[in-house]
């Protein structure tokens, strides 16, 4: 049941950190930290949304933010350092990232025992023939366009903890390859999976790659190029490279941007298809990538209307329930790769990790673009 004001709700948000910190509040308040859905396991699902939480906590404090994290993380990990995920996939990583931060803090020495434990995966993840990671084990030769940031960002934090350099070369090449893999060269899009072996049937027969530009799958790609200049120095060879990525990426999603809502569609360039649908997560994501690359001065000042334009449409599709707390509606769920029909009939749902997760993120970066709503 959702409220009838809210409106009244949202006129009390002054400020992307205020609505960010009201997504927060919603699920601490509906969930306990080991319930934090679909099942309370060590996934990304979670991962995604603790981070923007510890993000925000950096924003703003907040011992609460804190506890909520290291509870979830205390009950998938044992006093040994020992915890259960699939070892077999990169999206189990990227929950690793909750760890550094409960290692400087606690000087527990469980946490870095886990992070260990993750960042020795990738030596025993299995290669397409130049190099790339699986996705998952039960997608042979398959990369996915999301692994980068699942398995990536994780990998790079873990070398400026604690000193690998090794880790750093190793997303830079696997970027390189999801590029090279995944890249639309006509609409400067991103494909969502490359099959190597060509027997998956949504692979193209010739080039591997997948049919459609799935949104948010493209909107992960968005927030690791951001994340991998965050760490290469300004005299790395690559980063001209990866600047240009960027910028060509950003202008890029611009050209798919509704005109009228300011967001963007399940399936990015098929915007006059009835049956595509404006999809929240995805959305909030081109947010916090075009904002990012504007506050990075990597695009021109003036694409910050595109990112205030896509944000002020996201405050407009939120809603709140007869407790006044916080819903964002019309995520996608978790999606494999498939048609075109595939990904518009994906169930939406409400608060999904995924969505309020990426919701937060963009909040936080939107904060120095828009202070004032």
């Amino acid at each position: 049941m959702v409220t009838t004001n809210v409106n009244e709700k949202k006129a009390q948000l002054k400020s992307p950190l205020e609505w960010a910190k009201s997504a927060c509040n919603s699920l601490m308040n509906t969930y306990e930290p080991s319930e934090l859905p679909p099942d309370g396991r060590w996934h990304y699902h979670q991962g995604v949304f603790l981070v923007s939480m510890l993000q925000l906590r950096e924003k703003i404090g907040g011992g609460h933010y804190f506890d909520y994290i290291k509870a979830y993380v205390d009950h998938n990990i044992d006093e040994n350092g020992n915890f259960l995920w699939n070892r077999k996939e990169l999206d189990a990583i990227q929950a690793g990232l909750l760890l550094f931060q409960l290692d400087k803090e606690t000087g527990d020495s469980r946490y870095q025992t886990a992070a260990g434990k993750l960042k020795n995966m990738f030596p025993t993840l299995n290669r397409t023939s130049d190099g790339g990671f699986w996705h998952k084990d039960h997608y042979p030769y398959q990369m996915w366009l999301d692994g980068l940031y699942m398995g990536g960002v994780f990998a790079m934090n873990y070398d400026k903890e604690y000193n690998e350099p090794a880790l750093l070369d190793m997303v830079l090449e696997q970027e390189r390859l999801m590029r090279e893999h995944t890249k639309d060269d006509v609409t400067g899009l991103y494909h969502h999976a490359w099959d190597e072996s060509r027997k998956q049937p949504w692979a193209d027969s010739e080039t591997g790659k997948s049919p459609e530009f799935w949104g948010r799958a493209i909107g992960w790609y968005g927030i690791t190029f951001n994340e991998i200049l965050d760490f290469l120095p300004d005299s790395h060879e690559n980063r001209p490279e990866i600047e240009k990525a960027l910028k060509d990426l950003v202008h890029s999603l611009i050209k798919y941007q509704d005109p009228q809502t300011g967001m963007w569609y399940q399936v990015v360039d098929r915007m006059d298809d009835e049956d595509n649908w404006l999809e929240t997560s995805c959305s909030a994501l081109f947010v916090y990538t075009i904002a990012r690359a504007v506050k990075g001065g990597f695009v021109d000042p003036e694409l910050k209307e595109y990112a205030v334009k896509g944000y002020r449409g996201l405050l407009k599709q939120m809603k709140f329930d007869s407790e006044g707390l916080f819903v964002m509606p019309e995520i996608c769920i978790g999606t494999g790769v498939g048609d075109y029909k595939h990904y518009v009939e994906r169930p939406r749902t409400d608060n999904d990790l995924h969505g309020v997760g990426s919701f937060v993120l963009a909040s936080i970066e939107m904060q120095d673009l828009l202070p004032e709503l």
